[in-house]
């Protein structure tokens, strides 16, 4: 099936319905296999790339770089980067080097078009919010690197609705680029986003880029209720995290149900995860991170599965909207804005 393009937000960009997330490439995925993931990727119509400073230290980023520059798709490809995490844990002299300042994002902005080797980032994100940090000093810094002609875009992710809402304030307030889209979690087990920050970016033009629509791989059926522990804790989903996860009934129970209707689609329950997530009203594209060529290639299935008013109509009565049964975030960001 030949993809849609959609636009980005509000802007005149147009990207593809799945964005290629590249935690694991230089890291979990070598950079050698993380090469004809990326090319494969492009291949197939995916034009959006989402990496970030902090993936393997810079190490993502050089990878993603390094790709282009051999493929030739620059060009071609919406080019999407973060800033927030901290890039200098060893160093204990440096103690300003993370947050949403100026004098980290500027530093950081020049770093990541080093490591990957663009005279622009296409989508500068901001990766969590900084309560500390008063917004208007971090979308001062943005809007000085869009004037620099470094950056085109910028944006957010795992803020809340009011945090998104005051960002827009303040650039309307003093005249500053305004946050064009925001990356929240959002996958079948977690709605808690349509209750407010949906609705909020629909309203106010601002393009939705879930991250983990898969609940770092529960929702593949990978992990199952009877398996050793062991087995479960391996990937995404280990420590805490896995055990507070892996033990829901609830979820587990869910999933089972989430099964059948992908039994009876003749799809995988990833196919039908992925799908439900980029055809949900409000949401652009969804970001997923496939460690191998394997992963990618199912997860591009996706794009050939339709999700019916009927197949809606079943999911919301399993896991209702604005429900949340697994809540995954990364805690080393902290509790996310979207949590009760």
């Amino acid at each position: 099936m030949p993809i849609t393009y959609r636009y980005l937000g509000r802007t005149g960009i147009r990207v593809s319905p799945l964005t290629l997330g590249t935690m694991n490439f230089g890291g979990r995925t070598t950079a050698e296999d993380s090469y004809p993931i990326i090319d494969r990727a492009i291949d197939a119509g995916l034009n959006f790339i989402d990496t970030a400073n902090v993936y393997v230290n810079g190490v993502s980023e050089t990878v993603v770089g390094e790709a282009l520059k051999r493929n030739g798709h620059r060009d071609h490809i919406v080019l999407a980067t973060k800033v927030h995490g901290n890039m200098h844990k060893d160093d204990k002299l440096h103690p300003a080097g993370w947050g949403n300042s100026r004098y980290n994002i500027m530093e950081q902005c020049e770093a990541s078009l080093k490591r990957l080797q663009v005279s622009h980032i296409d989508l500068y994100q901001i990766h969590r919010p900084h309560p500390e940090c008063a917004i208007d000093e971090t979308l001062r810094a943005l809007d000085d690197l869009v004037r620099q002609g470094k950056v085109r875009y910028i944006g957010c992710s795992t803020f809340a609705a009011w945090q998104v809402l005051e960002s827009l304030w303040t650039s309307e307030k003093l005249g500053l680029n305004r946050f064009v889209t925001e990356q929240p979690p959002y996958h079948l087990l977690d709605r808690r986003i349509e209750r407010e920050l949906i609705p909020a970016c629909q309203t106010f033009g601002i393009g939705l880029i879930p991250w983990s629509p898969l609940a770092g791989g529960f929702l593949t059926g990978k992990y199952k209720r009877d398996a050793a522990e062991g087995e479960q804790t391996k990937g995404r989903l280990a420590g805490k995290t896995a055990r507070n996860e892996l033990s829901n009934p609830a979820a587990f129970d869910k999933i089972d149900a989430l099964q059948k209707i992908a039994d009876g689609k003749g799809c995988s329950l990833g196919d039908l995860a992925l799908s439900w997530c980029m055809n949900q009203p409000g949401i652009t594209s969804p970001i997923i991170g496939p460690r191998t060529m394997e992963q990618l290639e199912e997860n591009l299935k996706s794009l050939d599965v339709a999700i019916t008013d009927d197949d809606r109509k079943q999911i919301d009565e399993i896991v209702p909207p604005g429900e949340h049964v697994l809540p995954y975030y990364n805690a080393s960001f902290g509790p996310h804005p979207h949590r009760v």
